[in-house]
């Protein structure tokens, strides 16, 4: 949203500085326009405009990447801030999981699999879902999709985020 905001404000300054110049008469034609027929004029112009491009062109930048920064992985529903092993179980869910299981905090939409969010599973009931699948590991969900840390750390996710709004 923002990125396309700057983008939209760039194209429209960039628009009316075209259309100055070229209702002054050109390049050459915009001192004119601003009542500047000294060489300092001229010089004070060309700073102004150098001084704006340069401004737009570091400014707007810096600004998009300031607030698109990687703060926002730890952000979960409900006001919830993860852990770092929740957010890597997070990423881990989304690879391994989402496909067929529904839980909001994952932006997941499954329907073979229960939906998270209703369930509530508490982090023991996923860890041993992942590590042994279901139906013995001869149904739709086989044995050993993660193990040792990584099954912890998704477990430790759906835990903390299943059902929050």
């Amino acid at each position: 949203m923002i990125a396309t905001v700057v983008v939209v404000l760039l194209f429209v300054v960039l628009g009316l500085g075209t259309l100055f110049v070229a209702m002054s008469g050109g390049a050459r034609g915009v001192p004119d326009t601003l009542h500047t027929q000294s060489r300092g004029g001229r010089r004070a112009v060309m700073v102004a405009v150098t001084v704006v491009i340069v401004g737009l062109g570091l400014a707007i930048p810096i600004w998009v990447g300031a607030s698109n920064g990687d703060n926002h992985a730890k952000r979960a529903p409900g006001g919830l801030t993860l852990t770092a092993s929740q957010v890597h179980g997070r990423e881990l869910f989304a690879r391994n999981c989402a496909t067929c299981h529904t839980l909001r905090a994952a932006n997941a939409v499954g329907v073979v699999g229960p939906n998270l969010d209703n369930l509530h599973p508490p982090a023991a009931l996923v860890l041993n879902a992942v590590q042994f699948g279901r139906a013995r590991g001869n149904g739709q969900m086989p044995a050993g999709l993660l193990v040792g840390q990584d099954a912890k750390d998704v477990a430790n996710f759906v835990q903390a985020v299943a059902g929050r709004g």
